[in-house]
C-alpha cells in the first residue's frame, strides 16, 4: 500500500459572517476533498501540543507522530537542513525573515512580495556588513532565511513576526529567558537594529520604494534552537516505508522532511503563495510514487508528504476572497488530477468519483490522508491552536457518515479526536 498525505497548510478557518457563517472549507467549491469525507473516514486531529506555540514546525512534526517535548527545535534548525546548513553542537540556528517595518510598525512578516533572488541579494550584503566568526547569515527562500550564532544560548523570547503585523516592533524586542542567555538577546537585539539602518540603503530596496513595494527593511531573527533529534520514519514503519519523500516549497517543510528521513523533491513554480504550481505539484507526488520521477527508488516512494502553503499565506493577508481561491485551487488543480490517476475513473464532467477497485485498477492501492496542519483564521491572521479535521480513504475502508471535509462535519467522523502520534499511527498501518 502507497501512502499520501495532503496537506493545505492553514486552510481550517472560523465561521466568516460575510460567507453566510460558513467557514471557507464549507464555502468553498470542494467536490474532490468531500469525495475523500464521504468514502473515507474522518475525525479530529489536536496537532499542537498543550503548551507549545501553533506554528507549523510543530503542527507539521506533530502530524508525522513526533513528539514534541523530545524533538522541539524551534524552526531554526529545520531551515538550517533544508538548506543543507551541518549545524554543529553550539550553533544556535533561527529563522531569520526579512519584513517590511515603516516607523515603529511592523508592517508585514514577508515583505510583500519578495523574490528569492533579491532575498539573496539583501542576505549577502548582510553578511558583508554583520558577519563574523560567531554571526553568520544564510540564504533560504523568498523572505524566509537563516541566521547562525556559534555558542548561542536558546534560551529567549521571540515572537514569530506573522503573529504581531501592524504593531510596534519595539514590543516585541527579544529578550532573554534566564540570566546566561542576556549575550545572546543582546547580539540579536543589536543585529536587528543594525539591519535597520543598513538594508533601507541598498539599492534593490531603494528600487522597490521608488516602485512602491514594501522594503525589505529589518531582520527579524526568531525560532531558535539547535540540531534536533528525530529517528527517521523508515526506522519507525519499516514494514510500510523504505523511502518516502516530501513536496514543498517552504524551508521549514524540507527540514522537518530531511531530519525524517525523506527525500526533497523540488518543483519548478512551487513559490509558498496563491500562484503556486499546483498541477507540478500533484504530479511530483504521482511520479514519485508511481517511480516514473528519475530519482525514485524502483516502485517508486512508499511515502510522500505532499504539503501546500499557499491558504496559510492568504490567511496571514486576512483575505477570505484569496484563502477561497487557494483552497479551491488545492482541490481542483492538485487532489483531483490524483484521485484521477489513482482511483479513475473520477470527477469526471462534474460527476462523483467512485470507489477505488483494485481488481480493474493496474495502478498500486493508495491510502490518501487529508488535513490541514492548523487554523489559520483570516479574521486573526496568525495560527490558532484548534484541532483540524481530517480524512483518510483507502481501499476497502468502510466509510462513516460524514459527507463533506470541513471543520464542523469532521466532528462526527469515526475517528473521533486524536493527539501525539496517534493519528499516523492510524494512517500507517492502513
Amino acid at each position: 500500500m502507497k501512502h499520501l498525505i495532503i496537506l493545505g497548510d492553514g486552510m481550517a478557518d472560523w465561521h466568516v459572517p460575510q460567507l453566510n457563517g460558513k467557514t471557507l472549507l464549507q464555502y468553498a467549491d470542494t467536490p474532490a476533498m468531500d469525495w475523500l469525507a464521504r468514502h473515507g473516514c474522518c475525525g479530529l486531529l489536536k496537532t499542537v501540543p498543550d503548551g507549545f506555540h501553533p506554528g507549523s514546525e510543530v503542527a507539521n512534526s506533530s502530524i508525522l507522530g513526533y513528539d514534541q517535548h523530545r524533538v522541539y527545535e524551534g524552526r531554526g534548525p529545520l531551515e538550517a537542513a533544508s538548506i543543507g546548513v551541518d549545524l554543529q553542537p553550539d550553533d544556535l540556528a533561527l529563522r531569520c525573515n526579512l519584513v517590511c517595518v515603516e516607523g515603529d510598525i511592523l508592517k508585514n512578516h514577508s515583505c510583500g512580495r519578495l523574490e528569492t533572488e533579491e532575498g539573496d541579494q539583501l542576505i549577502r550584503f548582510l553578511n558583508d556588513q554583520l558577519a563574523n566568526e560567531r554571526v553568520h547569515f544564510y540564504t533560504g527562500v523568498q523572505y524566509r532565511h537563516l541566521l547562525v550564532i556559534k555558542g548561542g544560548d536558546k534560551r529567549l523570547r521571540c515572537t514569530p513576526p506573522h503573529d504581531v503585523p501592524g504593531q510596534p516592533w519595539e514590543q516585541f524586542e527579544i529578550q532573554a529567558e534566564v540570566p546566561e542567555a542576556e549575550e545572546t538577546a543582546a547580539l540579536l537585539r543589536d543585529l536587528v537594529r543594525r539591519s535597520q539602518e543598513l538594508l533601507p540603503t541598498h539599492p534593490l530596496n531603494k528600487e522597490r520604494a521608488r516602485e512602491g513595494k514594501d522594503m525589505a527593511s529589518s531582520i527579524w531573527p526568531w525560532g531558535g534552537g539547535y540540531r534536533p533529534q528525530m529517528t527517521p520514519l523508515t526506522e519507525r514503519f519499516p514494514e510500510q516505508i523504505s523511502h518516502g519523500a516530501v513536496i514543498t516549497a517552504v524551508d521549514l517543510i524540507r527540514g522537518i522532511g530531511r531530519y525524517a528521513g525523506l527525500r526533497v523533491i523540488n518543483v519548478p513554480g512551487a513559490t509558498g503563495l496563491f500562484d503556486t504550481n499546483f498541477e507540478g505539484k500533484a504530479q511530483a507526488a504521482i511520479d514519485a510514487l508511481l517511480g516514473s520521477d528519475p530519482d525514485s527508488p524502483a516502485g517508486g516512494e512508499d511515502f510522500v508528504y505532499l504539503h501546500v502553503e499557499a491558504s496559510d499565506e492568504a490567511g496571514h493577508d486576512g483575505s477570505v476572497p484569496l484563502k477561497l481561491q487557494t483552497i479551491e485551487d488545492l482541490d481542483h488543480r492538485l487532489i483531483q488530477p490524483i484521485l484521477n490517476k489513482f482511483l479513475a475513473p473520477l470527477l469526471r464532467d462534474g460527476e462523483a468519483p467512485t470507489p477505488f477497485d483494485s481488481s480493474a485498477q493496474p495502478l498500486p492501492p493508495i491510502s490518501i490522508a487529508l488535513l490541514p496542519d492548523h487554523p489559520t483564521p483570516c479574521a486573526h491572521r496568525t495560527h490558532t491552536a484548534e484541532p483540524i479535521p481530517f480524512a483518510i480513504y483507502y481501499p476497502g475502508i468502510e466509510p462513516d457518515s460524514v459527507q463533506t471535509f470541513d471543520e464542523d462535519a469532521a466532528k462526527g467522523g469515526a475517528y473521533g479526536l486524536l493527539e501525539g502520534d496517534e493519528f499516523i499511527q492510524l494512517f500507517m498501518t492502513k
